[in-house]
């Protein structure tokens, strides 16, 4: 199939283009005749997608609001970035919380059911407009971000070097005392690349670089948003529903782009190596892949596959050159200490989060927790659907598929699973041609929600 084709093909449900720049405009799709003898006629079906969508931007600022409160043990302490809004809302507490995130996921199921039979312009601008609700609260569910911003000042104020020294080595500077406890003493597990860009955010003082970081991750996932519709055209499908799948999802919305995860930054440049890979331009995709691993490492998962199903040399070359660019720039940044976050992450991985998946299953079997040789199986299980996942790319299988899959598989086997963690594999799964993935996806990200509703219930 080639490019024209595939266009073609995204946009049957299309008029012309009012500017006649040639850009599909996707109109609505008219009820079928078994939806109108439901009662789904088509401006019933805008009514409800409207209130869905008002219900959404409302859900949301109200955790917003609530949690600029300063009140709530759901939202870490921080320098003041939201304090004009901490007049207006009431304390957050947990149950608030989790009704809340109850009715935006049920909006969210129900606005995707129907966003072929709305304007694009309403679901495209919720999303946005959620997304500017969450950068004007506060920091949501995590303290990374000020991490991030701690690393960055170590570099550029303190002179210190945050691929050997925790942010304890500048107990003194302003940023320490919000920092996660088990972090304080531990140098950075990110790669060269976003260490090197907070670089310049930490110089924007405190708040600043609060702001910028908040900033980055919001661009970052509206830029993820936009590269899912255009890798969905570029495979012939209709990009409305696998853009809002992305955009509205709440996890995204409230744990990722709220707690300003630089996960986001990372999935924005392995969509656009995706994309490029997709526009035949496989060199400059993998190496911008390999860009996006060198500010979280979890996206490299997705080369081998991206190897054996494109089979041209330019995917492993542009990899290679990437690689090679990463070193070159770690190493004039940082030294030979550069590769020493692999290290970190080796730690991190021993860690054992409440919510893994690895830990609850020892608890169904009565089990204390996760033990070393448990993580052995983990790796080794992990391995194997690797393995089995190359075979059956280079049998055929879609590479996206694999990927999805693999970058799943890595949250499903992982003893320290964060939120975030779940939306990895996100982009991905909704541009998979195995629908199968895509309800995998959601339903590791809704298991992972509902071990967070057990205070409902006690």
């Amino acid at each position: 199939m080639t490019h024209t084709d595939a266009h073609a093909m995204s946009a049957s449900t299309v008029g012309s283009d009012p500017v006649g720049a040639g850009a599909p405009v996707y109109a609505p799709t008219a009820a079928t005749g078994r939806e109108r003898r439901r009662g789904l006629s088509d401006p019933a079906a805008r009514r409800v997608t409207l209130g869905l969508l008002v219900l959404m931007v409302i859900g949301t600022a109200l955790i917003v609001v609530d949690g600029a409160s300063g009140k709530s043990a759901l939202i870490p302490p921080s320098p003041h970035i939201a304090n004009y809004l901490r007049d207006i809302g009431a304390k957050l507490d947990y149950h608030t919380f989790l009704i809340d995130m109850l009715v935006l996921i049920g909006c969210y199921a129900g606005v995707v059911l129907l966003a072929r039979r709305v304007p694009i312009r309403w679901t495209l601008g919720a999303v946005v407009v959620l997304h500017l609700v969450v950068l004007a609260g506060p920091v949501l569910l995590s303290q990374d971000i000020f991490s991030y911003v701690a690393y960055g000042r170590m570099g550029t104020l303190h002179g210190l070097n945050p691929y050997v020294h925790g942010p304890a080595a500048a107990i003194h500077d302003p940023i320490y005392r919000f920092i996660g406890h088990p972090w304080k003493h531990v140098p950075t597990a990110y790669g060269p690349v976003f260490t090197l860009a907070s670089y310049p955010i930490a110089l924007l003082g405190l708040t600043g670089a609060l702001w910028g970081m908040k900033v980055l991750a919001v661009a970052a996932s509206l830029g993820t948003v936009w590269m899912v519709w255009r890798c969905a055209e570029l495979l012939g499908r209709d990009p409305r529903v696998p853009s809002l799948l992305f955009g509205l999802n709440p996890l995204v919305v409230i744990y990722d782009v709220g707690g300003a995860h630089n996960d986001l930054i990372m999935g924005f440049l392995m969509m656009v190596g995706i994309w490029l890979a997709l526009r035949e331009h496989d060199f400059r995709g993998s190496a911008t892949i390999v860009l996006g691993a060198a500010v979280k490492a979890t996206s490299v998962a997705v080369l081998p596959f991206m190897a054996l199903g494109r089979r041209r040399v330019s995917v492993v070359t542009g990899t290679v050159a990437g690689i090679a660019a990463i070193a070159l720039i770690a190493f004039v940044g940082f030294g030979a200490h550069a590769l020493d976050f692999i290290s970190v992450l080796r730690r991190q991985q021993s860690f054992v989060s409440t919510d893994s998946f690895p830990n609850e299953v020892a608890h169904l079997f009565g089990l204390p927790g996760v033990f070393p040789f448990d993580r052995a199986l983990l790796r080794g299980a992990l391995g194997l659907v690797v393995v089995y996942l190359l075979v059956r790319v280079w049998r055929g299988y879609d590479w996206l598929s694999a990927s999805t899959v693999t970058m799943l598989a890595i949250a499903v086997t992982t003893t320290w699973l964060l939120a975030w963690y779940t939306v990895w594999a996100l982009p991905l799964a909704v541009l998979s041609r195995d629908r199968r993935v895509l309800w995998a996806t959601l339903g590791v990200q809704g298991l992972f929600f509902a071990h967070q509703l057990a205070p409902l219930f006690t």
